[in-house]
């Protein structure tokens, strides 16, 4: 199997692959819930790994923090080693009141700050859309098991640290559920490569009451969340 700039895989990439942002959830997650899982990436140590789970091949990788990173990766991965179904597994800081500590929060769709999708020179403004059968497939499960689940529009901002102090007032009034950083990069790309993914978050901190996890919960404690995104290599 050839190498890219970034992925030098030393076992097989399983058409899904989970992508949390953190390398370190990545391990977190082979070692929790994949059997006979390897290790195909250790390139700047953003760790990969594949193994079964249920006995359907699944790989996790990390994927670093922005659209940029996330695009490099979720590029290589889709046209070099031909994974078609790419789930992100992240964290989201919730922008309504009604989103909670914990929650679940599906991205139908992403907003974004960001100058990627002018590479696509695209006449108008495109809206980045994850697979309506991935996340029919997730909402489904989740309240089966009564998991709070909201599934909406988010935002994928640019800037972490903004030096607008309104700056998510007016997401807030649009109906934008939370922000991340990543899943418009990753849907577009997706998208322009004819293949699927979806972004499934856990709410770790809320922008309305200044709620936040630490960063120990982060890496290890959001299970629904992986829970709900395993299956989906099952489709």
């Amino acid at each position: 199997m050839r190498s890219t700039p970034h992925i030098n895989p030393t076992a097989p990439i399983a058409p899904t692959i989970l992508l949390p942002g953190d390398p370190l959830r990545a391990k977190f997650i082979a070692e929790t819930y994949l059997e006979d899982a390897q290790q195909f990436n250790a390139v700047r140590n953003m760790l990969g790994y594949t193994g079964t789970y249920r006995g359907t091949p699944v790989s996790v990788m990390g994927s670093g923090m922005g659209i940029p990173s996330i695009s490099l990766y979720a590029h290589e991965l889709i046209h070099e080693f031909g994974c078609t179904r790419l789930v992100r597994v992240g964290t989201c800081g919730a922008l309504q009141s009604s989103v909670n500590l914990y929650d679940v929060v599906v991205a139908q769709a992403a907003c974004s700050n960001s100058a990627f999708l002018d590479q696509y020179q695209i006449p108008g403004s495109y809206a980045p859309i994850g697979s309506f059968r991935l996340i029919d497939d997730v909402v489904r499960r989740a309240r089966e098991a009564d998991v709070p689940i909201h599934v909406g529009n988010i935002l994928s901002s640019d800037t972490f640290y903004n030096a607008n102090p309104t700056f998510n007032e007016a997401w807030q009034r649009m109906g934008v559920l939370a922000v991340e950083m990543e899943s418009a990069g990753l849907y577009a790309t997706a998208a322009h490569a004819g293949v699927e993914a979806v972004g499934i978050f856990t709410v770790s901190d809320s922008l309305v009451t200044g709620e936040a996890t630490d960063a120990q919960a982060r890496q290890t404690s959001f299970t629904t969340m992986m829970e709900l995104a395993l299956p989906l290599a099952q489709l």
